[in-house]
């Protein structure tokens, strides 16, 4: 194992030995023999089955068959939720196939950053993840399941998926995605015409063609952002079946794989042969290597919020630090866009997850001896690929041995000639805080920049500048009061192309916020999730227009370069946040009361590690 693997992993199970002990012990309290629902009452069993067709019916007042639960963010509005309409049909008459019983436990909402994207929606878009993981829970709480299948793609559902998962972590629990929709117009173009849009050069027409030829099918949109992100991890780390992240909807081995994590489903189940419960699936060794694989694809910073509270939610607790070393010895040996051209098909097709999680077990980065729902042995099944067996039963998948050399190595290369030496993300420390950054996607000679600060409390005064051509200079903006207790911590889209067409133009451009910038974090350079942040005592608020900001991730430094003392001096004011009472937004005023800081979760459920004072 490389030796920095291997000793991030001990100093993770060092730190998290009180929490994950209290966690283990929870979990184990909570087992039972037999099928879950026989310790309700026949009253309780009674209202649980009586809108079941009677066969089923019949089999869940026994004590025959295992019962399946399905957690589901099925909407049709978004693309990459469409497709989950079909897979309840699927699932049960998969699990009847195999002995068992399939139930719809519940749904989550699934909201889209991307329909959000500048509008007042977005402020709620990182608490969807607690509320989702709050609907998980309730979706599992009647106890009536031994083993469930969450239906979730996208950027906040993964997410709080499996922090509701890991909370009832005595169950068995697997994953199902939909897939990426067809690949459609570049990504690279796209960014183009969205630069010319910000500067005026193309008009409404333009732009809206551009996005509907790039976003025009059911499906994951195709860039490597958040939403992808979360398929490849919940591969690395175990949750779903081998080769199941990248495979197109509405296709027949999509749903013959759908129907195959039924059968698993029903093997991990505790009646079936294979009892594997998510707490033991999600477990030190699985966090890392979900780090190791978020680094050597270039995943979505966003990730560098969820991870840390997902592995809270079972006990295990990693910070920034541990990201940043691993990152440092991890190679990118994956270029998808915004890292690279190509999209997330060109990946699969490339060699996809098989290849990239055998290039890592060959070059000891990743732990084998891991547990996850596949079985076998460890990690080393998810170099398989899986194919349709055409003579066998619908939900019959066979697994073949995936690609031991790239089939594109403009996409795909190998540890020993990577793109990059290490995995392109940055912890940045200074006299402002501690933030990140993905540098995987800026050129070398964008990463410092020192420039005169344009400090704002909202994207939109930096928007009114550049229409006022204000901004046609060397400037770094400093976005302030976006964390998660002043507005939600929204991402801050509406401002990568206009800074993406400055620094075009030769200027120096950069930006520092306590807000997020996520997966589509791309060429400029960007100090992200700063903490403490503004709202909480952070020295962002301190910052005035014209001082001299230095951005560094070379040093691993963001620092104010002042003549006088900086930090004498008095923070400036929350500003009024009138939007805050629109479309429900108030509703959330609470939560934001109690959030976390980013690199604890950005979790408004408290402390997720703590189990019974563990942590105290």
């Amino acid at each position: 194992m490389n030796s920095t693997i291997k000793d991030v992993t001990a100093r993770i199970k060092a730190r998290s030995q009180k929490s994950r002990r209290s966690y283990l012990n929870a979990v184990a309290e909570n087992f039972r023999d037999g099928p879950r629902r026989m310790r309700l009452s026949e009253g309780n069993v009674a209202h649980a089955s009586a809108g079941c067709p009677l066969h089923e019916k019949m089999e869940l007042l026994g004590a025959n068959w295992p019962n399946i639960g399905i957690v589901t963010s099925y909407n049709d509005m978004l693309s990459a939720h469409q497709p989950f309409e079909r897979f309840p049909s699927i699932i049960k008459h998969a699990a009847r196939r195999n002995g068992a019983v399939a139930q719809v436990a519940g749904g989550v909402p699934a909201m889209c950053d991307g329909v959000t994207q500048g509008r007042d929606g977005m402020e709620l878009s990182l608490f969807s993840r607690d509320t989702i993981a709050m609907g998980t829970a309730i979706a599992l709480s009647h106890d009536m399941f031994d083993a469930a299948i969450h239906l979730g793609v996208c950027d906040k559902i993964v997410p709080g998926m499996l922090i509701g998962a890991l909370r009832f972590g005595h169950i068995p629990q697997i994953f199902a995605p939909a897939g990426p929709m067809p690949s459609g117009l570049p990504n690279p173009e796209k960014a183009r015409v969205r630069q010319e849009y910000a500067q005026g050069k193309v008009g409404r027409e333009e732009l809206l063609k551009a996005e509907s030829a790039s976003y025009h099918a059911p499906g994951t949109c195709t860039f490597y952002g958040t939403a992808n992100t979360n398929q490849m991890l919940m591969e690395i780390m175990g949750m779903q079946l081998p080769g199941s992240s990248f495979v197109h909807p509405n296709t027949p081995l999509r749903d013959a794989i759908t129907a195959q994590t039924t059968r698993r489903a029903v093997q991990i189940s505790s009646m079936g042969e294979s009892f594997t419960p998510a707490a033991h699936v999600i477990d030190e060794k699985a966090i890392v290597n979900g780090i190791v694989g978020l680094m050597a694809t270039g995943g979505s910073t966003n990730l560098t919020i969820h991870l840390c509270a997902m592995a809270r939610a079972a006990g295990i607790l990693i910070n920034w630090d541990d990201l940043a070393d691993i990152s440092q010895a991890v190679p990118l040996i994956c270029k998808i866009y915004p890292n690279g051209i190509m999209d997330v098909n060109h990946f699969h097709a490339a060699g996809g997850m098989a290849y990239l999680i055998a290039e890592l077990l060959n070059a000891d980065l990743v732990h084998n001896d891991v547990t996850t729902v596949a079985g076998g042995e460890g990690l080393s099944e998810y170099t398989r690929e899986p194919i349709r067996n055409q003579h066998a039963e619908a939900d019959a998948v066979l697994f073949r041995k995936g690609p031991t050399e790239s089939l594109d190595k403009d996409i795909l290369t190998t540890v020993k000639a990577p793109f990059r030496p290490d995995g392109g993300l940055r912890l940045l420390e200074g006299n402002l805080g501690r933030a990140v950054m993905k540098v995987s996607a800026v050129k070398r000679e964008h990463w410092k920049v020192e420039a005169p600060a344009i400090v704002a409390d909202h994207q939109d005064d930096i928007i009114a500048m550049h229409k006022r051509g204000e901004l046609e200079r060397d400037f770094i903006v400093v976005l302030r009061f976006q964390g998660p207790r002043a507005n939600g911590m929204p991402e801050l889209h509406k401002l990568t192309p206009i800074l993406g067409a400055l620094q075009d133009k030769g200027f120096k451009v950069g930006l520092v916020t306590d807000g997020r910038m996520s997966g589509a974090s791309g060429k400029v350079p960007a100090a992200i999730h700063m903490h403490p942040e503004a709202l909480m005592g952070g020295d962002l608020a301190r910052v005035r227009t014209g001082d001299m900001i230095l951005l560094d991730p070379a040093s691993g430094s963001v620092n104010v370069v002042s003549d006088d003392d900086f930090k004498m001096r008095p923070p400036a004011p929350y500003p009024a946040q009138p939007q805050l009472s629109a479309l429900g937004m108030n509703m959330f005023g609470h939560v934001r009361a109690v959030c976390t800081d980013s690199e604890s979760g950005a979790s408004f459920l408290g402390d997720l590690a703590d189990f019974g004072g563990a942590n105290t």
